[in-house]
């Protein structure tokens, strides 16, 4: 039964394969930045951007099974999650911008790495249903 709940979940499917696919290229280019000694570029904060726009599609799809009836396994974890998912990457911005050098690509780098985690514990915590 937990393998069914699984399949069905709001969080895992081909929006949230995307938006780790997205973190991780966004976080390979700033890599490639940091070691060539270049400040954040214009291609990475557009691929934050877009990164964004993946992980608010993947909150209102999370918010609008809520709304009809699902539940995470574990709530406030879940809730928690989400809300550190929806600001990691304006957070990745702000730092950035704030640090034009080549630690402003590290930091993109080091957001982009941790979104995945992000996202998987995010369908981890949906997951746990039935105990």
């Amino acid at each position: 039964m937990t393998t069914a709940a699984a399949a069905g979940s709001p969080v895992d499917g081909i929006l949230a394969t995307a938006s780790i696919v997205l973190s991780l290229l966004v976080a390979v280019w700033a890599l490639v930045a940091a070691v060539r000694h270049r400040a954040p570029d214009r291609y990475q904060f557009v691929g934050l951007a877009v990164l964004e726009v993946a992980l608010l599609a993947l909150t209102v799809v999370a918010l609008v099974a809520l709304g009809g009836g699902e539940r995470p396994g574990e709530p406030g974890a879940f809730f928690g999650y989400l809300v550190t998912l929806v600001c990691l990457p304006p957070l990745a911005w702000v730092l950035a911008r704030m640090e034009p050098t080549r630690w402003g690509s590290a930091i993109v780098c080091a957001v982009c790495l941790v979104t995945p985690v992000v996202v998987v514990r995010l369908q981890q915590t949906w997951e746990v249903v039935g105990g």
